[in-house]
């Protein structure tokens, strides 16, 4: 090993030793996140011994990370060892310290991987010593064997850094809970809004949410000079269906009408089943009038009728409105409007009668 070997305890000041450790040790306690312990590792473990490098590493399926590092030289920063071929996987897996007077002398050292390093003696401590998840490795670049004293000190700032590890990982699961509280939170809310809105049967928007986004929509289209048509519709003869073929039939009826009325529709226009057979569509991008749009609405029913395997032909009610882009009525009074159109076309129409 040759004469120049020192194991002196005298040569670090036991007193500043801990001292400092017991710095270390209040600054571990205060970390939030690894990249605090890790900061506060790395220069602890070399003012606590006066060495030229010190090393963080941490275990990682079955291979040592060198984490981190504070050196006067580069040393394995961001490397990756089998656990095997590493004196941190070493110190690790017999989860004890190992102290290296001269790497070179040493078979558990890859002497490769030292070759283009300062280093020519060491200390390796494993953090945790129970189930050990990582070590902390202190480095001279002379043949120099630790004290008792020295590793002791070093052990103890593994195990303060292993209480430390467990508390910053304690937050970071406590954190990533309440992230996730948060965005189920979030869901839940967007969820209870959404059915706030949607009718449970069509998936179209209930009343409150014609009344809600169709406000919108019309005073958007006003903002824009732009003209609008509501329409109100009812499905002529429901309770004849619901009488004679039962509610899941209506119900697949209100289904079959929701369907059509948004295929004939435009994504922007604001569709919404408001009532049993009741049905709303605003239509704020169009440049067709009151008559073709009516006409669409009425072509659609009749393709239902010829698509659709059922004992009864569909028919509709429309009361139609043209908005101006200057009309000042509120959503509302258009609807009531649309209604009064439709309950006059109503009044004039034959109810429909089951097919025999």
């Amino acid at each position: 090993m040759g004469g120049s070997l020192t194991s002196d305890p005298s040569s670090v000041d036991y007193v500043h030793g801990m001292e400092r450790l017991l710095v270390a040790v209040q600054e571990l306690s205060l970390a939030q996140e690894l990249a605090d312990v890790q900061r506060i590792v790395r220069s602890a473990a070399r003012e606590i011994l006066g060495c030229d490098g010190a090393t963080f590493v941490l275990r990682d399926d079955g291979t040592c990370v060198y984490v981190d590092e504070d050196a006067v030289a580069r040393l394995w920063k961001g490397s990756r060892f089998p656990m095997e071929s590493c004196i941190g996987g070493w110190a690790m897996l017999h989860r004890q310290a190992v102290v290296i007077p001269d790497v070179y002398e040493d078979d558990r050292i890859p002497h490769d991987a030292y070759r283009t390093t300062f280093v020519k003696s060491l200390v390796m401590v494993p953090i945790r010593r129970l189930e050990p998840v990582g070590a902390i490795g202190a480095y001279w670049a002379r043949e120099r064997l630790p004290s008792a004293q020295e590793v002791a000190l070093l052990q103890g700032l593994a195990d303060s850094t292993s209480v430390a590890m467990a508390h910053v990982q304690m937050i970071s699961e406590l954190e990533q809970r309440v992230r996730d509280r948060t965005a189920e939170l979030s869901q839940a809310n967007a969820e209870i809004r959404r059915l706030s809105l949607t009718d449970e049967l069509t998936g179209l928007h209930n009343l409150r949410g014609f009344n809600a986004l169709g406000q919108a929509a019309l005073s958007a289209a006003r903002d824009r000079g732009q003209e609008c048509l509501l329409a109100f519709l009812d499905v002529d003869g429901l309770k004849q269906v619901n009488d004679d073929e039962g509610h899941d039939a209506g119900d697949a009826l209100i289904a079959d009408v929701a369907r059509t009325l948004r295929s004939v529709l435009a994504p922007a226009d604001v569709l919404a089943r408001t009532g049993g057979d009741e049905f709303c569509v605003l239509v704020t991008e169009t440049d067709a009038d009151s008559h073709l749009l009516k006409a669409r609405l009425l072509e659609s029913f009749l393709a239902l009728n010829e698509a659709a395997d059922r004992r009864y032909h569909l028919s509709v009610s429309v009361g139609l409105v043209h908005v101006a882009a200057d009309d000042t009525k509120t959503l509302q009074q258009l609807v009531t409007e649309a209604d009064g159109l439709m309950y006059a076309e109503k009044k004039g129409k034959p109810q429909p009668r089951l097919a025999i």
